[in-house]
């Protein structure tokens, strides 16, 4: 069975950093892309940052320069570093896995952990 388990959940001034972790297990993920989405209530979900089975990345104009993805080799460790938050960037963040259709940022994904809560206040 397959478990994405996000952590690093926090709340930060405007301008801090946070440090999402999520850890994967139940398959071999070293051939999906994997990536954070994130989502406010009320609103849909929206890709943050992908990953792919080259390393490349893809990033959400909104992030961009500020939160950079990371993943160890095997895949089972994903990251998401966050600097210079600011209050927009308050969401539920959330680890997804395995891209069906689509590449970067238009994947759809197989697997979807529970979410980590992050708020920033100014």
């Amino acid at each position: 069975q397959v478990q994405l388990v996000e952590s690093g959940e926090g709340s930060v001034q405007v301008g801090g950093s946070l440090r999402l972790s999520c850890v994967a297990s139940g398959e071999t993920f070293d051939t999906y892309s994997m990536a954070w989405f994130r989502q406010v209530p009320g609103k849909q979900r929206e890709p943050v940052a992908v990953i792919d089975t080259s390393g490349r990345t893809n990033y959400a104009d909104s992030v961009k320069g500020r939160f950079a993805i990371s993943a160890n080799n095997l895949k089972n460790h994903l990251y998401l570093e966050m600097n210079a938050l600011n209050p927009d960037d308050s969401a539920m963040y959330i680890c997804a896995a395995h891209c069906l259709r689509g590449r970067g940022l238009a994947c759809v994904f197989s697997y979807w952990g529970q979410g980590t809560q992050v708020t920033v206040s100014s």
